[in-house]
């Protein structure tokens, strides 16, 4: 499933491409751009007794939309949204695969990008904000109960809201198709409040980075 969505994605950039050739972009205009890749996600932090955790990294994946406003002098910002799938493989005392924790979010970063001018092109740097709302998730087979305080559900139980921070860096062709890699850093606990239990010091934070493809309207 996800090398036919690569596949996808890299295909439909390649047509377009094709077709845009010709096109160039007013840098004192507004623009809008899709972009879509591929993530990789651990959650970091602490367990229940305060130890560090020890995840390991799973394979995601974003796609969404992005409008680009000039601010002047090659500086721009960028807000969007996109859909992005996060998670982290957990490790059990005698193995590696542990339960998969799998969240999908809608996300909507603000970036604030320079762009300067790198031969024909463009290069691309940039840092920002995100916010992010759980839409569903699962852990294993078991669906993900989203809530900000934890209850006696049997089922996985996650903060539904997110946010931190971006940093990315990439480059702009001339034909407005760009390469960009990213990475993120989770500021929120993504784990509930657990009143039943005082001594629960977990902390979990979502952390990943990737790399995506894009292109400029």
């Amino acid at each position: 499933m996800k090398t036919k969505l690569l596949f996808f994605v890299v295909l439909s950039f390649a047509l377009i491409s094709a077709r845009a050739q010709e096109m160039t972009v007013t840098a004192d205009e507004t623009t809008f751009g899709l972009r879509a890749g591929i993530n990789f996600q651990n959650i970091n932090g602490k367990d229940r007794a305060g130890n560090e955790l020890n995840f390991s990294v799973i394979t995601g994946f974003h796609a969404g939309l992005n409008a680009e406003m000039p601010l002047g002098s090659g500086f721009h910002i960028q807000p969007g949204v996109l859909y992005s799938l996060k998670g982290a493989q957990m490790r059990t005392t005698t193995s590696n695969n542990g339960d998969k924790i799998k969240i999908h979010y809608l996300e909507v970063p603000v970036n604030f990008i320079y762009k300067p001018i790198l031969g024909t092109g463009n290069l691309l740097l940039g840092f920002g904000p995100y916010a992010a709302f759980g839409i569903g998730g699962k852990v294993s087979n078991r669906e993900i109960d989203f809530t900000d305080r934890s209850t006696t559900s049997s089922a996985p139980q996650f903060r539904r809201f997110d946010a931190g921070g971006n940093l990315l860096a990439g480059y702009e062709f001339a034909n407005n198709l760009s390469f960009q890699l990213n990475t993120q850093l989770g500021m929120m606990n993504i784990r509930p409040e657990n009143d039943q239990n005082t001594s629960d010091r977990s902390k979990w934070k979502n952390t990943g980075f990737g790399v995506s493809l894009g292109y400029r309207f």
